[in-house]
């Protein structure tokens, strides 16, 4: 099954060229670099849906909250965080 994990945009890295735009993202506490060129108006502070290390969308709070509760409550949200350590 594909998936997008939701994160929080806690930095953006300062870059000449803003084609492969890179940003720490926190998943519940685990940063990883997460490439943010698809989404060009993601500020820090922003919550997005990564995939395969790629943020695909910005989201607001509330949905990034109600998809890690689905997540958490089909049991696979061990299984995401234990793959992004």
């Amino acid at each position: 099954m594909c998936l997008a994990i939701p994160g929080k945009i806690v930095t953006v890295e300062e870059q000449e060229d803003s084609v492969f735009q890179i940003g720490k993202v926190s998943f519940n506490g685990i940063t990883k670099r997460i490439n943010l060129s698809l989404v060009p108006e993601a500020r820090v502070g922003d919550h997005v849906l990564v995939h395969v290390g790629v943020a695909v969308s910005v989201i607001d709070e509330g949905e990034a909250k109600k998809t890690l509760a689905f997540l958490e409550g089909s049991g696979e949200l061990d299984e995401l965080f234990d793959d992004l350590k």
